[in-house]
């Protein structure tokens, strides 16, 4: 598997895999199909996304992540987003693309990478748990489009580790 930064080129093809997993439900709080123009908004070029990683398998993309500050996080802080492609499954996407958004998250300074996960999607929150992420907050009964209400699991991964300060 090849990860590298995405370019507007890919978001054609990754917003047809980021459109399945909406359509299928069950894992992302995204509930509303987009074109790809919006993709390379909010995920590659807009106002908010800091970077995006791709993972290249078999000349296809295999999935994506991405670093962004929609939402106004707290100072120091990004938002993750993680998608693998549905079908056909390749196991290991998440692992292979999280080194390379690590590094860019050191490379602007960033204390933390927040994740705030569906509280039904037990698949992104051991990912997340793999990755070292650790819980801090909830968000509670957060309603779907259709009005069920779902928590949201907050996880953060911090950068570094802080010296102590001497007085």
């Amino acid at each position: 598997m090849h990860v590298r930064r995405a370019v507007a080129a890919d978001a054609q093809e990754l917003c047809g895999l980021l459109n399945e997993i909406i359509a299928a439900g069950g894992t992302t709080a995204l509930e509303t199909p987009l074109s790809a123009a919006e993709f390379a908004d909010w995920f590659i070029d807009g106002e908010f996304p800091l970077v995006c990683h791709v993972a290249e398998h078999d000349r296809s993309l295999a999935g994506f992540q991405s670093l962004s500050l929609y939402g106004d996080p707290p100072k120091g802080y990004a938002d993750i987003a993680t998608f693998a492609r549905m079908s056909p499954k390749i196991s290991g996407v998440g692992r292979a693309l999280f080194p390379a958004t690590r590094a860019a998250a050191e490379e602007l300074g960033l204390e933390f990478i927040n994740a705030t996960i569906r509280a039904d999607n037990v698949s992104g929150i051991a990912y997340y748990t793999k990755m070292g992420f650790e819980p801090y907050d909830r968000l509670i009964q957060v309603p779907l489009l259709d009005g069920t209400p779902v928590d949201r699991i907050k996880k953060r991964f911090r950068i570094h580790s802080r010296p102590a300060s001497s007085m």
